[in-house]
């Protein structure tokens, strides 16, 4: 009838850490390690941290979203108003007010903002059900439902709209402001000038559809930086979407096969004599045994404090490293305590100041450690000593919790059969099975988010593309009628619309690039957890990733606009419009 472990539910209303305290008066005579409440679990670490990163994400990600639906309807809107001009002056003139020409412009957004709801609200029904399908898996609930709320779908529904009218704004507000007798008139051409190519002497170096190009953009600075905006957004989110699977693997990389280089981790169920060391070379494949001491302890600081344990290893350790997050190494003092950077910020502790250790196995004893080293981990939050100061510090002699062991692969699987029925180990941990748990919980979690992350970038890199080409050939149109006319082929005229386009894009890539970074350093701290931390690591495969993403949507778009220039009707296209 003995047990070492139990799981309590409390009544509701019931004092956590009444109860917390009351289980440790009445277990300490036994031998209790101490109480542990749900704040401390894993499971409900992972799991909190996930709804963080969630509720966190649910704010910047669509605002960035709604931000680039803002202003592709901006352009569609000015493009509407500038073609409808003298209809506007029409109407106005036969009585139509302002607020009546402002309402029939807001219909036309209200249309496209319940369009966009009734797909959005599909996709995102079917999207929501997938994800909590995925964490119903991974972190096997019984029953996890995925409910849209009123309240939710209508906050959606008010915030789409309201980006949208302010999108819409500054075009209808061009229209409502118009006046019938100007409006009836041709819009004025627009002011040439000598451009700073050609200000500084250097046009012979440029041919006349260069000259052109360069022309047009710094006649249109606000439009074409609209459009390099849109562009380096659509990269910095391609760039961030990547920027995950490089940080996973950043971390699996340092933590499992740098820093822990041992193929078993052992931990006995009670601290032993340095004899076990010895003994586990008797074992079957045990090439290497490097011993660790792990001390439970809640660590107080000021009015801070926080469960975790001291590990204590060999200074030189071989198969267990101390590295840092930038990968260098990390050297123990003979005494002393090192923390890790989550840890001291959790405690407000730095170096040289005095923590007290409460020491939650055996007589329980009270110590006050120094601290003489602080250093950024990716994963957990850890104290470390070097084994022999930690033994000095627990008056003992030399004691083990576990071992740190390198085997030989050909004998691994007999080894772990035989320590699973030794009564001594409490557990056996395989550090590659340690690293697939690791990629399996918390990388395909993220898999789904990454891969909706990267759809959306490319509809938003293509439709902005896209839409700044159309709208161009569109206001243009007659411009390069006339140039067609004049005795430009073909290739020119598509060379001086998407000529332009290229150069935007050529702008808009590096910037999206330092968009996109710094966009990774806020998930950085958005993703500074307990259990681990995700470092800034952006690999060249991200960055060629992006570019190539939206260079296939620039080529696509540039192929059908240049097929819409092909069957371009130059006699239409110069009718004057009545």
């Amino acid at each position: 009838g003995a047990f070492n472990d139990i799981s309590l539910s409390l009544m509701p209303g019931a004092s956590e850490a009444e109860v917390i305290f009351q289980l440790d008066q009445a277990l300490e005579i036994y031998g209790g390690l101490g109480a542990v409440g749900r704040d401390n679990q894993i499971s409900h670490k992972f799991i909190s941290s996930e709804i963080d990163q969630l509720s966190a994400q649910a704010i910047i990600m669509p605002s960035i979203f709604l931000g680039i639906a803002a202003f592709l309807l901006n352009l569609l809107l000015s493009r509407l108003v500038s073609t409808q001009r003298d209809q506007i002056a029409v109407i106005k003139a036969f009585g139509y007010d302002n607020l009546a020409v402002c309402f029939h412009y807001l219909k036309l957004v209200m249309v496209v903002v319940l369009v966009g709801a009734i797909l959005g609200t599909g996709l995102g029904g079917w999207l929501g059900a997938g994800m909590t399908r995925l964490y119903a898996d991974f972190y096997h609930f019984p029953i996890l439902r995925y409910e849209i709320r009123p309240a939710v779908l209508i906050t959606a529904l008010l915030v789409s709209a309201g980006a949208s009218v302010l999108g819409a704004f500054l075009a209808v507000r061009r229209a409502v402001t118009l006046p019938p007798a100007e409006a009836m008139r041709p819009e004025p051409p627009a002011t040439f000038r000598p451009t700073v190519v050609e200000k500084l002497g250097l046009q012979q170096w440029f041919s006349a559809p260069s000259r052109i190009i360069l022309r047009n953009l710094e006649r249109r600075p606000i439009q074409g930086l609209m459009s390099i905006v849109g562009l380096t957004v659509a990269v910095a989110i391609l760039v961030v979407g990547r920027y995950f699977t490089d940080a996973m693997d950043a971390i699996v990389d340092i933590q499992f096969r740098t820093i822990q280089r041992e193929d078993i981790t052992l931990v006995f169920n009670a601290p032993l004599s340095a004899q076990a060391q010895f003994d586990l070379y008797h074992l079957p494949g045990v090439m290497r045994a490097e011993p660790f001491r792990v001390v439970p302890a809640r660590m107080r600081f000021g009015h801070y404090n926080k469960l975790t344990g001291i590990t204590g290893v060999e200074p030189t350790s071989e198969p267990r490293q101390l590295l840092d997050s930038q990968q260098r190494p990390v050297t123990l003092p003979p005494e002393g305590l090192v923390l890790s950077a989550k840890l001291a910020d959790l405690l407000q502790a730095e170096l040289g100041d005095r923590i007290t250790v409460e020491v939650l196995e055996g007589a329980r004893p009270h110590r006050t450690v120094t601290v003489t080293g602080i250093f950024d981990e990716l994963v957990g939050i850890s104290a470390y000593m070097d084994i022999h100061a930690l033994n000095r510090l627990m008056r003992e002699g030399l004691t083990l919790s576990g071992a740190y062991l390198q085997v030989d692969a050909r004998q691994q699987s007999k080894l772990y059969s035989q320590l699973k029925q030794t009564p001594a180990v409490a557990s056996v941990a395989l550090r590659q099975t340690t690293i697939d748990q690791f990629e399996d919980i918390i990388g395909q979690s993220m898999a789904g988010f990454t891969v909706v992350l990267i759809g959306f970038a490319s509809v938003i890199a293509f439709g902005v593309v896209y839409n700044a080409a159309r709208i161009a050939l569109s206001e243009r149109g007659r411009e390069l009628a006339t140039l067609r006319i004049i005795g430009f082929t073909r290739a020119e005229i598509a060379y001086i619309l998407l000529g332009e386009q290229a150069v935007l894009l050529a702008i808009a890539i590096p910037a999206g690039f330092a968009l996109g970074f710094g966009l990774a350093a806020l998930m950085t701290r958005l993703y500074d957890w307990e259990l681990f931390r995700f470092p800034l690591v952006i690999t060249p495969a991200s960055y060629a990733f992006a570019f190539v993403v939206i260079m296939v949507a620039a080529v696509v778009s540039g192929a059908i606009i240049r097929r819409q220039l092909n069957q371009l009707d130059l006699v239409a296209v110069l009718k004057t419009r009545e």
